[in-house]
């Protein structure tokens, strides 16, 4: 005889990210089950387990979600060739920082860096969601020494200081640590790119 229950449909894969994203947020990766995860999704742990094989496999997909949604608002604020560069790297820095303690896209990339030693897949991974933010910094710092706004240097090197210091900016604010402040580390930021792009 047929089973007469009916089937709960499958969850969209973007709530599932968005559930992942809130609960590594707030309780880390860790703490984290299948199995509560699932129980939140009404989903089976079972389920996400078929789906995405293992938590840093679930970990790895949130956060490439989490960076595609930035990235869209990230593509659309360089392309609006109406600003300068420096305006246009003002959104870039805004972007890229945390907005404060326990932005949920900066936990995920804490949780990821933390397991990046031990995973070649997750390393892979990490390389291929940064790879967008490298290269659309690139073209702006081409762009902004083309027009004569910045002076002339090795872009990709230059994009490449530039980003690590905004990841050094961005983990104190993104954990919490005392006296740090969104638009104090956005002053930081702004001042040290300054530097880096007019000397």
């Amino acid at each position: 005889m047929a089973d007469a229950r009916p089937r709960r449909p499958a969850r969209p894969r973007e709530e599932v990210y968005a559930t992942a994203r809130a609960a590594i947020a707030e309780h880390g990766l860790a703490k984290l089950t299948m199995a509560g995860l699932g129980k939140q999704l009404q989903m089976s742990a079972g389920h996400l387990l078929y789906y995405f094989g293992s938590k840093d496999q679930l970990l790895l997909e949130t956060l490439r979600w989490s960076e595609d949604q930035l990235g869209t608002r990230r593509r659309e604020a360089l392309a609006d060739r109406t600003r300068d560069p420096w305006a246009r790297l003002d959104s870039y820095l805004r972007l890229y920082l945390p907005e404060g303690p326990g932005d949920p896209r900066w936990i995920l990339w804490v949780e990821v860096w933390g397991r990046s030693p031990a995973s070649a897949e997750i390393r892979q991974g990490q390389q291929e969601i940064e790879a967008p933010w490298q290269a659309d910094l690139v073209t702006l710092i081409d762009d902004g020494t083309a027009t004569g706004h910045f002076t002339p240097g090795p872009s990709a090197t230059r994009a490449l200081q530039l980003r690590a210091l905004l990841d050094g900016l961005s983990v104190p604010l993104a954990i919490g640590l005392p006296d740090t402040h969104h638009p104090t580390t956005l002053t930081h930021a702004t001042t040290a790119a300054t530097a880096l792009l007019r000397s």
